[in-house]
């Protein structure tokens, strides 16, 4: 396995992050739908994924409405692994019960759902916290001076952001930068070969931030696992065929999913593993979140990080897969023309 730094820190991340959404799920419900993994298996996967050298798990309070943030932090004690050898993701933002304010991005809700989330983790600190969302009736202000002020009383490392747009994150960034608060570590958004709309925005925005990038969703829920073909519209066991999320244009993903096919045959592995290989290899990708409902899935997804692609597969890969050109940026890389240096 290997290890990248957590943004502008001196933290070390394994570039696979194990996502737990898909503990604790019930029969009825998104959660059901997403897995229903439960403790024996939660322990079954999280010592296969230690043993791999996985570091880095990412849980939200949300997931099956806290179950998953219970489970997890049961198996870490019944493992007996050792807490500070790895680093804890959870969020806040979503709704937890009918509560008028057990939901959003207020001073209020942040601190009460800290002190939740570690009672259910049965820990004394988060490493990471996500914001999971926006939350547009609180004002930013107030959401990252809750943030700071959280991280001042030790319950928590370092702050994160999820599904912000490029400009929130920004106008959160200068908030920061005037007051001297706690920054911004990490971004987690949806990234995959059928899903590649970070690459407008919040890349380019990343690297010039220097914030780490976590990919969630990286087989685009299931649809990149190879189950699906234009032949095979339905899998009978994917969370796909019940909850079709996230979007994609699936044409498209067919199409992405032929080529892979062919290359995956020449490597003797999954069309999984190399739509997994393929976003850990782009650029500003610290950890890619990887989740699974079963062993097996799991460990045929640790496989992707052994794979290597060439420049040619590559070029292939992103060639049928590339998102199509919108202003500004083909104006600015038509203008851009004359400022390039000729070799």
């Amino acid at each position: 396995m290997k290890y990248n730094f957590l943004g502008n820190t001196g933290v070390l991340v394994s570039e696979i992050c194990f996502g737990t959404m898909t503990f604790g799920g019930s029969e009825e419900g998104i959660w059901g739908n997403i897995g229903r993994v439960q403790q024996d298996e939660v322990n079954q996967m999280m010592k296969t994924v230690v043993d791999a050298g996985i570091n880095f798990i990412d849980t939200a309070n949300v997931y099956s409405f806290g179950k998953s943030e219970e489970l997890l932090g049961q198996s870490i004690i019944d493992l007996g692994l050792n807490r500070n050898n790895l680093v804890i993701a959870t969020k806040v933002r979503g709704r937890m019960s009918p509560d008028v304010n057990d939901v959003g991005l207020s001073r209020f809700n942040i601190f009460q759902s800290v002190d939740a989330s570690l009672k259910r983790l049965q820990l004394d600190h988060i490493d990471i916290l996500y914001v999971h969302g926006v939350d547009i009736m609180t004002p930013v202000e107030e959401t990252v001076r809750a943030l700071n002020d959280i991280v001042l009383t030790g319950k928590v490392r370092y702050i994160a952001i999820c599904n912000w747009p490029a400009w929130m994150v920004m106008k959160a960034q200068g908030i920061i930068e005037k007051h001297g608060w706690n920054k911004f570590v990490g971004l987690q958004y949806f990234y995959s070969l059928s899903g590649r709309d970070i690459e407008r925005e919040i890349v380019p925005m990343a690297q010039d931030q220097n914030l780490a990038i976590f990919p969630w969703s990286p087989l685009a829920g299931g649809f990149l696992s190879g189950k699906y073909t234009r032949n095979n519209e339905t899998a009978g066991d994917s969370r796909r065929d019940k909850f079709d999320f996230p979007p994609i244009n699936k044409e498209k993903a067919y199409d992405i999913i032929d080529v892979l096919a062919e290359i995956g045959k020449q490597h003797n592995v999954s069309v999984a593993q190399l739509a997994l290989a393929w976003v850990r290899l782009q650029k500003g990708v610290t950890s890619t979140i990887i989740g699974a409902k079963t062993i097996d899935q799991l460990n045929d997804n640790l496989k992707s990080v052994d794979i290597e692609l060439s420049a040619d597969e590559l070029k292939r890969i992103d060639e049928v897969s590339a998102l199509p050109k919108e202003y500004p940026g083909w104006m600015v890389e038509r203008q851009m023309s004359d400022r390039l240096l000729k070799k």
